[in-house]
């Protein structure tokens, strides 16, 4: 996949064994990119990205920003949620999120990546 160099692809072997072999909504919350709720019963709070495992959530950010820039899906990803009114983090995250559950399939399925046009 365009932006996962040896740092990233090591990364993810070593600190999360479990991609993979678990879904797509068990490998962004081990990672720590799954949008998590700050709700208390009528409150209702904003979603933020917290816990998993820190090293392998701050490694794929900079392939995310690779990916943005250099696979058209991705930014046309990034440039839809931007145009929705999202922050520029919260575009990015969504990106790494993305990213992961990919190459979460990809490894999976055994199969590599593959660049659809205009689909996101």
């Amino acid at each position: 996949m365009p932006g996962v160099g040896p740092v990233l692809a090591s990364t993810l072997l070593i600190d999360l064994p479990e991609i993979g072999c678990v879904s797509a909504r068990r490998i962004a919350a081990l990672a720590g990119v799954a949008p998590i709720n700050r709700d208390s019963g009528a409150r209702r709070g904003q979603r933020c990205i917290w816990g998993g495992r820190r090293e392998v959530r701050h490694a794929p950010y900079n392939a995310s920003r690779s990916a943005i820039r250099h696979t058209p899906i991705f930014k046309s990803f990034y440039e839809r949620l931007r145009q929705e009114g999202k922050h520029h983090m919260v575009a990015v995250v969504a990106v790494m999120r993305k990213m992961l559950i990919t190459l979460n399939a990809m490894i999976k399925t055994r199969t590599s990546f593959q660049a659809k046009h205009g689909c996101c």
